[in-house]
């Protein structure tokens, strides 16, 4: 990216912008620093629009996020009859994560009407995935991809991790898209249970690569069931059947082992003190 220009600052905070007529935007830093650009951006986040759902008569507050547990049952809802899946509960807000919920919601409303609810972590009652193993695409021209943790949100939940950074480009699969390819992978090692607990890349075309880094955190918790991995859309491989697909989990399965050839080629590099 500062190849192409793009300066990037991270855990900035704007504190004023400002413009004078036609002129440039300026944005004052809070560390008193100033950046000049034609146009700014801002990311305004989202509300929950359940103000007019009811939500009074289940003995909850309308206008508000709903929370679930892993069966997206509604935590304190009148009679226990309440479910909600997707954006509005806000645990992933990404269309692959609603529809694997809905999956998981579904499941646990027929399981329970007949006495059978299974609520364990990685079963087909509970989208446990949502925790530490979602997939997210950015398409930027490089793209970025990422699954499961961050370096900091692992150690923010209590795991004892290392990152190791390796280029895309030393793989010999990178020549065959394009010369002098570009990227950067950064695994995240959960050493206590020798597991990959994360994955964030970038570079072209990297996006067509995380759903193997997902089924490699997957894997890490849930060895007896790849089919629960979600992926990240949009993306041409969705249809019929989406992820319950058996012809697709396999193929994953195998693009998962040529992923796991690239990360043991750094698996035991020496960590560097490189930050969140």
């Amino acid at each position: 990216m500062r190849e192409r220009g793009v300066s990037v600052h991270t855990g900035a905070t704007a504190a004023q912008v400002s413009q004078a007529g036609d002129g440039p935007v300026s944005a004052q830093l809070a560390d008193g620093s100033t950046l000049a650009s034609d146009e700014v951006l801002a990311a305004a986040g989202r509300r929950a629009r359940t103000g007019d759902l009811g939500l009074e008569t289940a003995g909850r507050q309308p206008g508000t996020w709903l929370d679930v547990d892993d069966t997206m049952a509604v935590r304190g809802a009148a009679g226990g009859w309440l479910y909600a899946a997707g954006d509005l509960n806000h645990r992933a807000l990404l269309t692959h994560q609603g529809k694997y919920q809905t999956r998981a919601c579904g499941d646990a409303i027929a399981a329970r009407a007949r006495g059978r609810l299974d609520p364990a972590p990685w079963g087909p009652h509970s989208a446990t995935a949502d925790h530490g193993a979602v997939p997210q695409v950015v398409f930027t021209d490089p793209e970025v991809a990422a699954a499961g943790y961050r370096e900091d949100q692992a150690r923010d939940a209590g795991l004892r991790v290392r990152a190791v950074d390796y280029p895309i480009g030393n793989v010999a699969g990178a020549a065959l898209y394009a010369d002098g390819y570009t990227g950067q992978a950064r695994i995240v090692v959960d050493e206590d249970r020798q597991v990959i607990g994360g994955a964030t890349l970038v570079g072209p075309r990297v996006g067509a690569r995380r759903p193997a880094a997902t089924n490699a955190v997957v894997l890490g918790y849930a060895p007896h069931s790849p089919s629960i991995t979600t992926f990240a859309r949009p993306r041409t491989a969705a249809g019929p059947g989406d992820v319950r697909s058996i012809a697709q989990a396999v193929f994953y399965v195998f693009a998962t082992g040529f992923f796991l050839l690239l990360v043991k080629r750094f698996w035991h590099r020496k960590p560097k003190d490189l930050g969140s």
